[in-house]
């Protein structure tokens, strides 16, 4: 059966390597690499990361699978980056659960410890998303967080994703369901 619209995001724009992003700041987002393993795996001993997401690292040997996963994912739509700041890992950004037919996708990212209170969450975020509206061609990103995390409902305030409202029980994290915020922005704000 036809559809009577086209797919907004080209999927052949994801054929081709994964780039790496920078910004005049020293910010650069760059596809992960097997030498970043090691430091993925300490993010993941964090209690707030641990807490804030659904699994956990339990070796290095671990996390080099997931970085492979993260790397495939690059064809579908869902990149992951490494946060680089002058040179060193400083977290983690991406896009996930892309509809590039809708040409909607959502941004999540976490912060290493030693990093927190520099604004590297926003900057990423900030940089990330401009690309994915004007390069890729995204009409909205999404970015949800609990209720109960405010640093991340900050990084949406800051980087201009307006609240749209409370989606009930819908993220899983280490002590059950939460109710989660939803941010927004469109190519057109």
């Amino acid at each position: 059966m036809p559809e009577l619209m086209s797919t907004v995001v080209d999927p052949d724009t994801f054929t081709t390597d994964q780039p790496t992003l920078t910004a005049t700041d020293g910010l650069t987002l760059r596809p992960w690499t097997a030498a970043d393993a090691p430091t993925v795996y300490e993010a993941f001993q964090d209690p707030a990361i641990r807490h804030w997401h659904v699994r956990t690292a339990e070796s290095v040997e671990q996390v080099h699978e997931w970085i492979l996963r993260w790397r495939a994912a690059w064809s579908t739509g869902n990149g992951q980056w490494a946060v680089d700041s002058n040179g060193e890992v400083a977290g983690r950004i991406g896009l996930r659960r892309s509809d590039l037919t809708e040409g909607v996708t959502e941004l999540a990212y976490w912060t290493l410890p030693a990093r927190r209170g520099r604004s590297i969450a926003p900057r990423a975020a900030n940089m990330l998303t401009r690309w994915a509206f004007h390069d890729i061609g995204f009409d909205r990103i999404e970015l949800t967080h609990s209720v109960h995390n405010p640093s991340s409902c900050r990084v949406a305030a800051k980087c201009g994703f307006p609240f749209e409202g409370t989606l009930r029980g819908a993220g899983r994290h280490s002590d059950g369901r939460h109710d989660m915020h939803l941010h927004a922005r469109l190519r057109t704000d």
